[in-house]
């Protein structure tokens, strides 16, 4: 779909647990994937082109779902091999909010390096496999200040550096995925078949100082004095499907 996608001319992108054994095509793992939704982020420029596209080619569009939330999501099953899709315009809103339409085009087949250890930094109840997902990325990709095979480092601390809740949850998932890999780290979750092309722990400690390190902003500042007496993450809403 990807393909078909870039052949008409739009920008499709692969995120969720897929997109981390896309990027780490060495990763063995492939712990609970089984039945695992397809998640795809595309612009809004781009969701009604891709609805027609994605029904060509046999994915039958959940109607009412997506009449009411198609501005910001859509969802599809493929019927012959009972796959739900899932596909996200413009943004990623759980636990925290970011864009990424205008970072389509910076990488593919799936979002950008840094787009994708986002999507599991946001996370304020993380589980094992978006741990893992996380742990895999970093065990596979250097930190950097571009986007070129390099985890883009400066993007999420720019992020992190103006949203107090937004780094919250990042820093207290760095201490998770340390904790994890140092405490509960199972044989077989983290290997490649070869030794990791990167300590995961001194990736965790480098991108955890880079975000301690960086300049903070005024409302930053204003929000961490407020600090966990108020929730700094959304409730994720949980929509159920029809047809």
């Amino acid at each position: 779909m990807i393909a078909l996608a870039d052949a008409a001319g739009l920008q499709v992108r692969l995120m969720g647990g897929l997109a981390f054994h896309a990027r780490c095509r060495s990763w063995t793992a492939r712990i609970d994937r089984d039945g695992r939704d397809i998640d795809l982020a595309t612009r809004s420029r781009d969701r009604k082109a891709l609805q027609a596209l994605m029904q060509a080619n046999g994915y039958a569009a959940d109607r009412q779902y997506n009449a009411l939330y198609g501005h910001k999501q859509l969802y599809f099953v493929d019927p012959a091999w009972r796959r739900p899709v899932d596909v996200l315009i413009d943004r990623m809103e759980m636990s925290h909010k970011f864009e990424f339409a205008d970072r389509l085009g910076v990488d593919k087949p799936t979002l950008p390096l840094a787009e994708l250890l986002l999507t599991k930094v946001q996370i304020a109840q993380i589980n094992r496999k978006d741990i893992l997902d996380g742990l895999a990325l970093l065990s596979e990709y250097p930190l950097g200040s571009t986007d070129e095979g390099t985890i883009n480092v400066d993007l999420i601390a720019d992020l992190a550096s103006a949203d107090w809740g937004w780094w919250r949850t990042i820093i207290g998932n760095l201490g998770k995925f340390e904790g994890y890999f140092n405490n509960s780290l199972q044989p077989g979750e983290l290997d490649f078949g070869r030794p990791p092309h990167f300590a995961v722990l001194d990736q965790i400690n480098s991108l955890r100082d880079t975000l301690e390190a960086s300049p903070k902003t005024t409302k930053w500042k204003l929000r961490a004095r407020v600090g966990e007496r108020v929730q700094w993450y959304q409730e994720p809403e949980e929509v159920g499907h029809g047809r």
